[in-house]
């Protein structure tokens, strides 16, 4: 087998597989199924340098796994006790499973917090636009949703903070720079795609609310993609070069000629923040730096051809 860290920044080569295996094995210890959960982590191993910190502690998790499936009582038939309950023992072994339970929680809070992001934004905008726009941003947070769970990576689904935005918990521990900024971009992507969609049903039926819709939407993934902070463009630039990050702030200034759009003076200003910023990464990203500069440039389209901005009819 090749290297397993790369050479000038030590960064494990297989740290999504990494995590992948964390996420199953943890699961499988959760459920007490010792055994097979020391076969997970034992996947690990090989993926790791040998003298690796991560491989001592996964030898260490390994030997007390060991034990403690040898200690293990012996397993009684499943859900032997649920039979007693009669016609309730179907809801009973039901809600007994953790996965169940948590799964049912997280939903509760993605519907709960969507309800009342829509609620405030309906009371501000009217129905149309209010719920149109929620939507808008739910298609965001699922574009970041989707791109971590297509990953193998585990992720909750979103949670809206009304007033304030929406955002996608996740585990990024050992996941490479480029990997973080592709899913920070998943989401101005998505959003691009709704915007888009909206643009198009203004330009087929002539309806304000759908441009209204497009130029919000556009307006507010180009605001996200400030490559500053906890923003979306903030953990994109973190995978880019000083040269890629020149190239970004070009792009904008570009961008800015063409719409006359005084967002991506923002957009600019934060790329030249980034250029003196003591965070480069030790390799360049020429294909994160096509992405982001893509999605700017779709998101510009946009907004230029809605009304009142260049090309869009009155």
């Amino acid at each position: 087998m090749g290297a397993l860290a790369c050479e000038k920044c030590h960064a494990l080569l297989y740290s999504e597989d990494l995590a992948r295996i964390s996420t199953r094995a943890k699961s499988l210890e959760e459920e007490s199924d010792f055994a097979q959960a020391r076969q997970e982590w034992m996947k690990a191993l090989p993926l790791l340098p040998g003298n690796s910190t991560q491989a001592e502690w996964i030898k260490d998790k390994i030997s007390k796994l060991e034990l403690a499936a040898k200690s293990a009582p012996p397993e009684s038939p499943k859900h032997a006790w649920a039979k007693k309950l009669g016609p309730l023992a179907p809801i009973a072994i039901l809600l007994a499973k953790s996965k169940f339970l948590l799964t049912a929680v997280f939903k509760l809070k993605f519907l709960l917090s969507l309800g009342a992001f829509m609620g405030l934004y309906w009371s501000l905008y009217g129905p149309k636009f209010g719920i149109g726009f929620v939507l808008l941003i739910l298609v965001h947070e699922l574009g970041h949703y989707l791109d971590i769970r297509r990953r193998g990576l585990p992720a909750d689904m979103p949670v809206f903070l009304p007033g304030l935005g929406a955002y996608v918990r996740w585990q990024a521990m050992g996941v490479t720079r480029t990997t973080r900024a592709a899913v920070s971009l998943a989401g101005p992507l998505a959003g691009l795609f709704g915007a888009a969609f909206c643009a198009a049903m203004w330009y087929w039926t002539g309806s304000g609310i759908w441009a209204a819709l497009a130029g919000a939407s556009a307006w507010l993934n180009i605001l996200n993609l400030i490559p500053i902070w906890i923003l979306d463009g903030g953990q994109a630039a973190n995978a880019l070069s000083k040269t890629e990050r020149f190239v970004l702030l070009t792009s904008c200034l570009a961008l800015l000629a063409f719409t006359h759009n005084g967002t991506f003076l923002l957009v600019a200003g934060g790329a030249t923040y980034r250029l003196f910023t003591k965070d480069l990464p030790p390799m360049p990203s020429p294909g994160i730096t096509a992405y982001y500069v893509a999605v700017l440039t779709g998101l510009a389209a946009v907004t230029y051809l809605m009304p009142g901005q260049g090309y869009g009819r009155p």
